[in-house]
């Protein structure tokens, strides 16, 4: 044994004994041993400001030192969204009921209450028992290929309530000003897809974030969704790009979103059950340093909100210097213009509190102040007047800020949170139009105030609250001018760009041609990442996304749009058509093919996901029969639910795959494989260590042994052919080999 080793050795044994690093709290926390869940100020800030009911305060810091419990959600837009519930609740959930782990009790998985349709559920097991345990592996398999599928969003419960709050509708314009890590977008995306017999919805969501690292986390969970309705960028929240649009008339016009997210960085208080290292950052200083930073992103929020519209405010904390403080400032900006919704009812099983009146103000030091007028001058710099309650009674009343929604984690063991809705009912009132005329005047000349018109909200597009501004220089006046537009910084990665394909592009035809596209099929929104040279990957986006990106090239910094739909394949060039479909775009490209479609039936797709190339003879006749009358190239296997085999997938079911000339196989990523043989009844379950299948894929193998030939076409069993192996990809070119066992052709 080198010396090295033996150096591992003594540690590990010295990290196990009483005392040592792996003796972590029952298994919870991993990674944070030496950090005490306790903050003398912290309890001393919130037990002063009254925020918790009486008699409620030790159950309050008892619940904030427990873990969070892990909640699973499962997307409501799927069709398969009541498939993946019945798996759940049928299968795994009683598997794991009165389990226990190190003496203690898994409790039975239970659906959020206030959350609609059992679509989100919740569990006492933390990430690490669900993680390590053998006796849970499979459930977290499942969790995890699910996951990647995006069936399935592993999401906080208060991190679900402000999407439910918008109440969103297809044809709504959205915008998330801080998106990332996406958890919330993923929920916007559902709801503007809530009929799957519409393609391209009206509505759109366009998600922001100012970190651009974090902007392809974004991309990630958005990805996952496989919706044309989603645009990412990249833009400081504060002054987030006013974008054009061609109207209906054939004008340039302003877009105005319906429904804004405004989900703003905060001190992140209400999340210490899972961040841990909040008992030991946690200051008073936290929040006054970002109050100034969420006032500037709520405030370019409403401005860009059409009147009519909502717009959810909401931050993990509790601290009211971030949540009621910046409220009654917007509100009071307003002069009416904006108004709390009453939002009490919309989530019937949610326990909540109202929004407080009054609150005061602590340094980090423990000074308290009650109102600015006892802020000393040498802090005005870092105390506001706007993190104060209104001193006027009357117009403290008319706020309503009780209607503002505070979740406590003692309530109903979840983390603590604060949303508030808003209603535009009018323009912003500092928006206002000077004469567009440039003039430089004397100021004696000036007698009378020059006259205003009403401006609609974002006619302007500068950055400053109080609109446009006059510019002194001595004893003259520049005006009539607005604030000069700064030249957008591009920070991060260069994108490929974004290039819309014509009508009569050559690649067209025999696109056309081969798939029998109907004539309503909107060529004009597909696009491409290259202006030169082959086109290897065709996406699309929705009309009205396609209208916003040709209006704000340079407006605007562009991660990520569009659901990829076609992929090029030189070997398909032979048969008629170089471009394959590609198994994301199918729900997106499904309503206008008309062609190069064959019915299968559960054993058929059975054999399609656990088989290598199988022959077409291994269909059953009628799949068969549909195969042999089909020339080579791409194809769609499509499912329809049998109403007789009640014990069969009850949604439908579209799956890319390739005719070879005796052979036919499924294009579908290996995480999807998993999902549709789970949903077929098909148990896959993979061995952590690589060691070799468990015994449900042995069952597998057993079951599609029996359809192997006698002239060498041998069947590949689940394990290998999820990962990859043995695919006989060698003949594929370029972009041909992408991984996930999808974009491989047969012979």
């Amino acid at each position: 044994m080198g010396k090295r080793s033996r150096l591992r050795k003594k540690e590990h044994q010295n990290n196990s004994k009483p005392g040592g690093r792996d003796n972590r709290d029952n298994g919870w926390g991993a990674g944070y041993a030496d950090i005490i869940k306790e903050n003398k100020l912290f309890e001393a800030y919130y037990q002063e400001l009254g925020l918790v009911p009486e008699g409620e305060f030790d159950q309050f810091m008892a619940a904030m030192r427990e873990p969070l419990p892990a909640t699973i959600r499962i997307t409501g837009y799927k069709s398969h969204a009541k498939e993946i519930l019945h798996c759940l609740k049928n299968k795994y959930f009683k598997e794991i009921q009165e389990v226990e782990i190190d003496g203690q009790k898994i409790e039975a998985p239970q659906p959020l209450s206030w959350y609609p349709d059992d679509l989100a559920w919740h569990t006492n097991m933390s990430r690490k028992i669900l993680r390590k345990s053998p006796l849970l592996e499979k459930f977290h398999q499942f969790l995890v290929s699910e996951t990647e599928s995006g069936n399935i969003s592993r999401q906080e419960a208060v991190s679900m309530i402000p999407p439910l709050l918008m109440k969103i509708e297809p044809h709504h314009k959205i915008l998330d000003m801080c998106a990332a890590p996406g958890s919330k977008t993923a929920q916007l995306i559902e709801m503007l897809h809530s009929d799957m017999d519409v393609p391209f919805p009206e509505g759109f969501v366009i998600a922001n974030d100012v970190d651009n690292k974090r902007c392809y986390l974004l991309v990630h969970q958005a990805k996952r969704l496989n919706s044309p309705c989603i645009m990412v960028v990249n833009h400081d929240a504060s002054c987030i790009p006013r974008l054009q649009i061609d109207t209906e008339d054939g004008q340039k016009g302003t877009l105005f979103y319906d429904r804004i997210l405004c989900d703003v960085p905060c001190s992140g208080d209400g999340t210490m059950r899972k961040n841990i290292d909040v008992w030991k950052k946690w200051t008073t200083s936290n929040s006054l340093h970002l109050h100034g930073l969420q006032i500037r992103i709520a405030v370019r929020g409403v401005e860009q909100l059409a009147v009519g519209g909502r717009m959810v405010y909401s931050t993990c904390s509790l601290n009211p210097i971030e949540d009621e403080a910046v409220i009654a400032t917007l509100l009071e900006k307003s002069e009416g213009a904006l108004e709390l919704a009453d939002a009490s009812v919309d989530l019937p099983g949610l326990k909540w509190m109202p929004g407080v009146t009054k609150w005061k103000l602590m340094t980090k030091e423990g000074q308290w102040y009650k109102d600015w007028s006892e802020v000393p001058v040498n802090r005005h710099t870092q105390i506001r007047p706007t993190m104060f309650p209104p001193t006027d009674t009357e117009k403290l009343a008319n706020m309503k800020l009780e209607r503002c929604m505070r979740i406590l984690p003692h309530h109903q063991n979840t983390g603590g949170f604060f949303v508030a809705v808003l209603v535009k009912k009018a323009p912003m009132p500092w928006n206002r139009r000077f004469p567009k005329v440039y003039t430089h005047v004397h100021r004696s000349s000036l007698g009378t105030p020059l006259p205003e018109t009403p401006l609609e909200d974002g006619e302007r597009d500068g950055g400053k609250e109080g609109g446009w501004e006059e510019c002194v220089y001595s004893d003259s006046v520049l005006c009539s001018r607005p604030p000069p537009n700064k030249k957008m910084k591009r920070h991060g990665f260069k994108e490929d760009p974004f290039v819309f394909l014509t009508e009569d592009d050559p690649v067209f035809p025999p696109i056309e041609s081969f798939y029998d596209l109907s004539p309503d099929f909107p060529k004009i929104n597909v696009l491409t990442r290259t202006h030169e040279g082959k086109k290897r990957h065709l996406y699309m986006v929705s009309k009205e996304l396609r209208n916003v990106m040709l209006n704000n090239s340079e407006r605007m910094k562009v991660i990520n749009t569009g659901v990829k739909v076609w992929s090029r394949n030189s070997d398909g060039e032979e048969f008629g058509c170089a471009f394959r479909l590609a198994q994301e775009g199918i729900y997106t490209l499904f309503p206008y093919i008309r062609s190069r479609m064959i019915t299968v039936s559960v054993e058929d797709i059975k054999i399609l996901l656990t088989q290598e190339n199988p022959y077409l003879s291994k269909l059953e006749e009628d799949a068969h029969q549909q195969a042999k009358k089909m020339g080579m190239g791409s194809i769609v296997l499509k499912y329809r639910p049998d109403n007789s085999n009640p014990d069969g997938p009850q949604c439908p079911i579209e799956l890319c795959g390739w005719r070879g000339k005796t052979s036919i196989r499924a294009f579908v990523p290996r995480n999807e494989r998993f999902h549709y043989l789970r949903m077929l009844g098909v148990e896959v379950f993979r061995d952590k260590q690589g060691q070799g299948p468990r015994e449900e894929e042995k069952e597998v193998k057993e079951e599609v042994k029996e359809g192997e030939t006698e002239n060498g076409n041998k069947d590949v069993s689940p394990k290998q052919e999820l990962r990859g192996e043995n695919r006989g990809d060698e003949h594929l070119k370029g972009d041909e080999r992408e991984g996930g066992g999808e974009n491989l052709t047969s012979t």
